[in-house]
């Protein structure tokens, strides 16, 4: 049996891709394999680009499938992974070359069934690096107590949401399926793994580059109302799904619970809107709150 499978979606990243498939090439942990999901890619180059390193390294593998985008991607890769442990590398990312050797070392000295590591921005040729040691090294040992992990889920606080930069053990994953039609998958899934972990462990090491392209908005000085209120709900649907799971596995809904409304009054805050448009979003979030407390508040 392989020991690490690398999940990847592709889909329309013929710019990034050499540099990230490179990366994983040069991992010094080299048994692994990669489950390159190409998601009906079409600029003509991603799937050409994907065969190019299926032939050149066989631990390679392509599968082609009709766009559906990234959570059908990774739940296909899923179920084509014969790797002891899962982890994941988004396809306009890389990663360097000791990524896999610190995940599974630090699996192999902790024992614990979920290892994440920290990650450094990437942006107009510039590298941003946050301190994770201050994040991560307040709790002993660097194990994270599942309270921590679920609070996280809700603010991003410890940055932990994402299934790039963690590895996984394939029991955890037995049964994991990503959420999909939501553009936030991983906040509507991370915290399944969280709730089967018996140990969550996050080390400050940042050997994963998280691109921000270029073409995105990262502070837009002003919103519109209809673009707010679709990440608002597409964030939303991720935490409703987190209170389901809360509540089947007898985990505090009453904190979860506050945590939801305290989120949801928390995008009242960062909104960037015109005086009439956040007005029209607060009773958007008013109206929200509402549902939430008629369907799980005492």
């Amino acid at each position: 049996m392989v020991k690490v499978s690398i999940g990847m979606p592709v889909y329309n990243v013929a710019e990034y891709l050499p540099q990230c498939l490179d990366s994983i090439i040069d991992q010094t942990f080299t048994d692994f394999e990669v489950i390159m999901v190409d998601d009906g890619s079409t600029d003509g180059k991603s799937f050409e680009i994907c065969q190019e390193y299926t032939v050149r390294d066989k631990r390679f593998k392509l599968i082609h499938q009709k766009n559906g985008g990234r959570s059908a991607a990774r739940n296909t890769a899923l179920k084509n992974m014969a790797g002891e442990y899962i982890t994941w590398i988004d396809s306009d990312d890389w990663v360097e070359p000791d990524y896999l050797k610190i995940l599974i070392d630090t699996q192999t000295r902790t024992g614990a069934d979920l290892v994440n590591v920290g990650h450094k921005g990437y942006r107009d040729g510039n590298i941003y690096v946050a301190d994770y040691e201050q994040a991560f090294g307040k709790y002993p040992n660097y194990v994270i107590p599942l309270e921590a992990a679920i609070h996280d889920s809700f603010w991003t606080s410890l940055n932990l949401t994402t299934v790039w930069g963690s590895l996984g053990t394939r029991e955890l994953y037995n049964g994991v399926v990503f959420a999909e039609n939501i553009d936030m998958e991983d906040q509507g899934t991370k915290f399944k793994l969280y709730f089967k972990a018996n140990k969550i462990v996050a080390v400050p090491d940042t050997p994963y580059i998280y691109r921000k392209r270029s073409g995105s908005i990262m502070n837009p000085t002003e919103e519109l109302l209809e673009d707010r209120i679709r990440k608002t709900e597409d964030m939303a649907k991720g935490l409703e799904i987190l209170l389901y799971y809360a509540d089947i596995v007898d985990f505090d809904i009453d904190f979860c619970f506050r945590e939801f409304l305290g989120r949801m009054e928390y995008e009242i805050q960062i909104a960037k809107l015109n005086e009439e448009d956040k007005s029209k979003f607060r009773e958007y979030i008013e109206g929200y709150k509402q549902k939430l407390r008629k369907y799980w508040g005492n």
